[in-house]
């Protein structure tokens, strides 16, 4: 199965998220949605990455002048580390936002997805 566009994923998720916060209060949507936007690009991104470092690894070596070789943390590393974190801020905002009685079905949908990541 040929994989999809990125601009399909995230149009998908971004669909997939709106469900999941279809009950904001209607003051809170114009927040919600740049905040919904943004996860679900993450989200995407952050697939990709766990794709690249599964391919290619978490190590990358270096060389630093004419006889430096090393090892490091791969680029991918680096900027996973940094958008898992806003992401994880951006989920807690949304479910923030959410009434008390739609936390619970929220959080456990979003908890379904991190467990189905890391698989």
């Amino acid at each position: 199965m040929a994989k999809l566009s990125k601009e399909t994923r995230i149009k998908r998720e971004t669909a997939r998220l709106r469900r999941v916060f279809k009950s904001l209060p209607k003051e809170k949507l114009n927040t919600a949605a740049s905040l919904i936007r943004n996860a679900a690009f993450m989200t995407i991104m952050l697939d990709d990455l766990q794709d690249e470092m599964n391919k290619n690894g978490v190590i990358s070596e270096y060389q630093n002048g004419e006889n430096q070789w090393g090892t490091k943390k791969s680029p991918e590393v680096e900027i996973y580390n940094t958008m898992i974190k806003n992401h994880l801020a951006i989920i807690k905002q949304l479910c923030d936002l959410l009434p008390d009685s739609q936390d619970k079905s929220a959080a456990d949908e979003l908890m379904d997805f991190v467990k189905k990541a890391r698989k």
